[in-house]
């Protein structure tokens, strides 16, 4: 059984009921075997400014997928929730990020793990830290030096995922 960290986000539709149909068709796979959600938040857009604001959280999975299987299933809920890859850091309806998959460490340009950027995004970092407080990341080290770093990002907290059904 693999431990994954997954970020979700989203900025076009309706972003929150998108992140909640993904974790729920995450924990209704028959190969994921426990899923825990952050508390969504709302934060500024990075690199492409002209955009709505975007909502995030990040999930915890308990699998026996592979990475690259997990990968891929997180690329098929993002194309079912309507995500279409116009330009780096465009708007988008669902976006899903593998960050971490156990201590993996990848540098295979399609699964670069642990995520290249995860350690400074707040949006990553804070959710993060609501479920792992004391992960270390592979390469990176502990969350809380990072937090600190971030500090400076706009994130606003909001209401939790749950209830969500967890499939076993």
């Amino acid at each position: 059984m693999a431990r994954a960290y997954i970020a979700l986000g989203g900025n076009l539709g309706d972003p929150v009921a998108q992140m909640q149909t993904a974790l729920t068709k995450l924990s209704e796979h028959p190969a994921i075997h426990q899923v825990r959600a952050s508390r969504y938040y709302v934060t500024a857009p990075v690199g492409y400014d002209n955009q709505p604001d975007f909502y995030n959280a990040v999930a915890e999975v308990e699998t026996t997928l592979a990475a690259n299987e997990l990968l891929d299933l997180m690329f098929e809920l993002e194309f079912e929730g309507g995500r279409e890859r116009l330009f780096a850091n465009a708007p988008r309806t669902l976006d899903l990020d593998l960050l971490m998959y156990d201590q993996l460490v990848s540098s295979d340009p399609r699964m670069i793990l642990p995520h290249p950027r995860m350690h400074l995004r707040a949006f990553v970092l804070v959710p993060l830290a609501e479920l792992a407080p004391t992960l270390e990341m592979p390469g990176i080290g502990a969350l809380t030096p990072w937090l600190a770093a971030c500090q400076d990002q706009r994130i606003e907290a909001r209401q939790p995922f749950f209830p969500l059904p967890i499939a076993s």
